[in-house]
């Protein structure tokens, strides 16, 4: 499978996640889906598999400056794995937030926004649920 094929499966695959989140947080089948993270566990495996490709293909994993950081993502496989790790962790964040609010019970008009911006932009969504919840009393 193409590293392209693989960048499309993994962004086409989390759309049904986060509608689930936004639209049927109480169904069973998303209670599921969150609670065992099934969805981050298999962008997690693909994650470690083009990682893994990366290095063998002599990939350097130099954090330390700006300038090693944006060579390292002229490395398709290696712009792959990263694009797969934002997909897994603002999924994570986004699945935490249903989480946290079983007990915070936010309305779901004000938890989409907060859902829909994690999904979009990661951090601005964080940090919209956590001031709504900063005004909210936990059941």
């Amino acid at each position: 499978m193409t590293a392209d094929t693989v960048f499309s499966i993994a962004g086409t695959s989390v759309l049904p996640m986060w509608l689930l989140m936004i639209v049927l947080p109480k169904w069973k089948v998303t209670r599921f889906l969150v609670d065992y993270r099934v969805l981050p566990l298999l962008l997690s495996l693909v994650y470690a598999t083009y990682i893994g490709i990366s290095l063998q293909g002599g990939a350097n994993f130099d954090f330390r400056t700006l300038d090693s950081v944006m060579n390292l993502f002229t490395e398709k496989d290696a712009v792959l794995a990263g694009w797969i790790h934002y997909l897994a962790f603002d999924l994570l964040v986004g699945m935490w937030m249903v989480q946290r609010n079983r007990t915070l019970g936010i309305h779901p008009v004000l938890m989409a926004p907060c859902l829909f911006g994690t999904f979009m932009f990661g951090p601005v969504g964080f940090l919209l649920f956590s001031l709504i919840r900063s005004f909210k009393k936990e059941n």
